[in-house]
């Protein structure tokens, strides 16, 4: 793999967009980045950019940042959601935010890093 600093994902994020890879043979959605499509097999597989859409799948407020780093921002709210094109991503979100809810992937500079942050649709 790639340097985690310029995959696909974290430069989509820093472009505003949610990007997921995709098989060039069937059109699968891919869960995680992969070397083979899970559906078919077929080799050949590209990263695509979402719309940005997506149902809040689960919800946790953080009240105990893991790290230093992420003190600044507690307590925050993470979410799984999943994207209207089908793949799922973890991401932080609006405070009270609720399971079922639509949101909009939103965007949030932290540090060197550019993190996903769902907002109320």
């Amino acid at each position: 793999m790639s340097d985690p600093a310029r995959h696909p994902y974290t430069d989509g994020l820093d472009a505003g967009v949610v990007r997921y890879q995709c098989c060039d043979g069937c059109g699968a959605w891919q869960p995680l980045e992969r070397h083979a499509c899970r559906a078919c097999g077929c080799l050949q597989l590209h990263w695509r950019d979402a719309g940005g859409l997506a149902t809040v799948y689960a919800v946790t407020e953080i009240s105990r940042a893991p790290t230093e780093a992420f003190r600044a921002l507690a307590p925050y709210t993470l979410v799984l959601a999943t994207l209207d094109e089908g793949p799922r991503v973890m991401g932080h979100a609006e405070p009270g935010v609720a399971i079922g809810e639509r949101v909009r992937a939103g965007f949030l500079r932290f540090g060197e890093a550019t993190l996903l942050r769902f907002l109320r649709e």
